[in-house]
């Protein structure tokens, strides 16, 4: 029974020569493969500096570091993501909170952040960084919440993990028009791939030096940001304390030869949503709705099931659909429901919308190789089953 997964990479003969190239040179890290990468994507993006890491959730926790978050400080993001956009609050030792989401795009409420922002100024407990999720690949409204930020006095950090190839009023996600920094996932089932990787984009000078000094170590071998005399050209000195957050020439190489069909995966992956929209009509669920200043990167088609209207159950369609090959999914469980947040003082019941979400939602099948007679099956199975 052949096997459609929720989201796969797409490899070609392209991708297999660039990794093959960099595997018989003489950098296989710590090489030209990765500054090329890393300007690519800026220039791509239209930013200015690239940081390129081995996970996104590296990237947010340097990001986050970069901003000066500690202990003391508050965090605040959505709790429809993955675990890694709120823990990155904790690994500096900031406290976690979260705003709840809008029902229409999934992503972190406006409104919610708004009335959140005035409550938290009366009590003195406004957070040091916010870290909107662009879910499924569909921007946030960056232009309002800078205009919030500039308000109350908070850094924006973009998760932008699945929307790399997105747009939000005409420019790239990923330029920090509207934040300070942007990161980017780059694990397989993403828009493009690097194996493992993930990456850090800014406007700021001091933002980049500081984040590249934390990805490797907290080390410097620039004598502007030594604290002692060099004792010669091989010099370098830990000005603080960073991490081994390297990429490999490796992985630079595959990413660097993806970016160059980045156009192409994100335009048939429109095609294939806007089939879905045609397909789907007349069954008993919610398709994803669009925002007319947003570009979607489209990395996840979300349903919501109307299940009022259903005689079985969200797991039953998903255990169903899996029974034969079909690799839907669920995307996220809220994170404030998780028991390692339970333990920090969060429950139920505290983001509402993000958990009626959460009840309702099944992620069905995108991808670029993704055939029109693969989704149709799809389709077809799921009418089925739902019927």
């Amino acid at each position: 029974m052949k096997r459609i997964p929720y989201g796969t990479q797409d490899i070609n003969k392209d991708d297999l020569q660039a990794v093959m190239e960099v595997m018989q040179s003489l950098w296989l890290t710590q090489g030209p493969a990765i500054k090329r990468f890393e300007e690519a994507v800026a220039d791509y993006c239209g930013a200015k500096y690239a940081v390129a890491v081995n996970s996104a959730t590296s990237a947010l926790h340097i990001a986050c570091l970069a901003a000066g978050l500690g202990p003391g400080d508050i965090l605040w993001t959505s709790p429809n993501t993955f675990v890694a956009s709120a823990n990155c609050g904790l690994y500096c030792g900031a406290e976690v909170d979260f705003v709840d989401i809008d029902p229409k795009t999934y992503n972190m409420s406006l409104s919610a952040l708004e009335e959140k922002l005035t409550k938290a100024e009366k009590i003195g407990r406004l957070p040091k960084v916010v870290i909107p999720v662009h879910f499924a690949g569909q921007s946030c409204p960056m232009e309002e919440i800078r205009r919030l930020a500039d308000q109350y006095n908070f850094t924006v950090i973009e998760d932008a993990a699945h929307a790399i190839g997105g747009s939000y009023k005409g420019k790239k996600v990923g330029a920090c028009e509207f934040s300070e920094m942007a990161i980017f996932s780059f694990h397989p089932v993403k828009i493009i791939t690097t194996g493992e990787g993930g990456m850090v984009l800014t406007n700021r000078e001091d933002l980049y030096e500081k984040l590249m000094r934390l990805r490797t170590h907290g080390i410097a071998r620039d004598e502007r940001f030594m604290v002692k005399p060099q004792d010669g050209p091989w010099h370098y000195q830990q000005i603080e304390l960073g991490f081994n957050y390297r990429i490999t020439d490796i992985q630079a190489a595959l990413g660097y030869s993806q970016l160059q069909r980045i156009d192409e995966f994100i335009r048939r992956r429109h095609e294939l949503a806007a089939r879905y929209d045609q397909l789907l009509k007349g069954l008993p669920v919610t398709l994803p709705w669009q925002d007319p200043e947003t570009y979607s990167a489209y990395h996840l088609y979300v349903l919501r099931l109307h299940l009022d209207e259903l005689t079985k159950t969200r797991r039953q369609i998903f255990e169903e659909l899996r029974a034969i090959n079909i690799i839907v999914n669920v995307h996220y469980i809220p994170v404030h429901t998780q028991p390692y947040y339970e333990r920090l003082g969060f429950k139920a019941g505290d983001f509402p919308e993000a958990e009626q979400y959460y009840r309702e939602t099944l992620t069905i099948p995108l991808y670029y190789r993704l055939t029109d007679e693969d989704q149709e099956y799809v389709v077809e199975v799921l009418r089925n089953i739902i019927k």
